[in-house]
């Protein structure tokens, strides 16, 4: 299975992700960006805005993803902001085609409370303002994620209430549904 977390840049995913997996059994956690930082040197001369333009990006967190299940099984946590819905729709399509149930997760929190911690955040402090750019991003896609995710309002909840929310959820369906959302 994977669990995807998605939202703007910025939201807790990767604090989230951390400990969403130290609390599902044979979890681990993929940052699905190594792929984009292997591809840099590769694709230079095809310049992007963001790695995620390039197919073969979505492609291989795919068949990344898919080699590393079969290898280890268990849980992939994904934490990656996925904002164009072309792209998340190929890679839950190459997913759902090798047989991965996915559960898919936004993080969400109002503008103010988002801007507010990353403005406060002083471990990214090299991201602050491409974070704050793509705010807007973010709240353009909302309709659509709405539509393929689950959201979890995160405005008065620590990373450690969201762990907990998406692993109750997560478990309270393994008795049952196991369909891609």
């Amino acid at each position: 299975m994977i669990i995807w977390l998605n939202g703007t840049f910025g939201a807790g995913k990767t604090t989230t992700s951390k400990e969403l997996a130290a609390r599902l059994p044979d979890a681990r956690v993929f940052d699905s960006e190594t792929v984009g930082f292997m591809l840099r040197p590769v694709l230079n001369s095809v310049p992007v805005n963001d790695f995620q333009d390039w197919p073969p990006w979505r492609g291989l967190v795919v068949e990344t993803a898919s080699q590393v299940l079969d290898f280890v099984g268990g849980v992939l946590v994904i934490p990656q902001s996925v904002l164009v819905e072309q792209y998340w729709g190929e890679i839950h399509a190459g997913l759902a085609k090798a047989g991965i149930p996915v559960r898919h997760f936004v993080l969400h929190t109002d503008p103010d409370t988002l801007a507010h911690r990353i403005e406060s955040d002083m471990v990214e402090t090299g991201a602050r303002q491409w974070r704050l750019d793509h705010i807007p991003r973010y709240q353009d896609a909302l309709t659509w994620l709405r539509r393929e995710a689950e959201v979890i309002d995160t405005t008065h909840l620590s990373p450690t209430q969201v762990a907990q929310t998406i692993a109750s959820s997560v478990s309270s369906c393994a008795t049952g549904d196991d369909s891609i959302t």
